[in-house]
C-alpha cells in the first residue's frame, strides 16, 4: 500500500519544481520574485512534512517575509530601460 505522506511529498515536489524554472524562465523580474517566494514557501512546506514545524515558520517568517521583500523593494527601486522588444 500507498504511504499517504508521498502525495503531498509529491505535490510540494512539482510546485517547488516548478516555480524554481520559473524563476530561472522568466523575463519579468517581478515575476521570478514572486516565483521564488512560492519556491521558498514550498521548502517550508517540506519542513511542514519533516515534523520540523519551528523550522517551518522560521523558513517563512526569514526567508519569506524578509527576504522575499527585500528582493521586491530592491526590483520596485532600480530604474528600468523603457526599450521595447
Amino acid at each position: 500500500m500507498i504511504d499517504l505522506q508521498i502525495i503531498p511529498f509529491a505535490i510540494i515536489s512539482i510546485i517547488m519544481i516548478g516555480s524554481s524554472i520559473m524563476v530561472v524562465k522568466s523575463k519579468e523580474v517581478v515575476h521570478s520574485a514572486f516565483h521564488c517566494v512560492i519556491t521558498m514557501m514550498a521548502a517550508a512546506g517540506f519542513y511542514v512534512l519533516l515534523s520540523a514545524q519551528f523550522i517551518a515558520v522560521v523558513q517563512i517568517l526569514v526567508y519569506v517575509g524578509a527576504i522575499g521583500v527585500m528582493i521586491l523593494f530592491a526590483v520596485m527601486l532600480t530604474t528600468r530601460n523603457q526599450e521595447v522588444e
